[in-house]
């Protein structure tokens, strides 16, 4: 099951013609690579792959409207900001970076939950 869809994920990656990496995340649920695509149509695609462990094939690949896309992102540049503020503090707290990482834990669930 996992090969036909790492098979599926690898021809649609192909059929992209504009890849543009925008982020990457670890967490403690797996390796996560933020990146909007564009087809040869000039078709725009938000997209997330997931890496588990030391897996060099992506175990999932989400895909996501814009406005979501760019809560991720948002998100994401919050931290950069946050992680500059909490630095002169010596314990961590829940930030921007830890919201993303749970909201990608419940995308995941939800996407174990589809049938492929």
């Amino acid at each position: 099951m996992i090969s036909k869809v790492v098979d599926f994920l690898c021809a649609f990656m192909h059929s992209l013609c504009v890849l543009q990496h925008v982020l990457d995340l670890d967490t403690n649920i797996g390796f996560f690579v933020f990146f909007d695509a564009e087809d040869a149509n000039g078709n725009p695609s938000y997209l997330v792959l997931q890496y588990e462990e030391d897996n060099e094939d992506p175990s999932a690949c989400y895909s996501f409207e814009l406005k979501d896309f760019y809560e991720f992102v948002a998100l994401y540049l919050n931290d950069l900001e946050f992680g500059e503020e909490e630095s002169m503090g010596e314990e961590e707290e829940y930030g921007p970076i830890h919201h993303l990482a749970h909201l990608l834990y419940h995308i995941v669930e939800e996407g174990n939950a589809v049938e492929v």
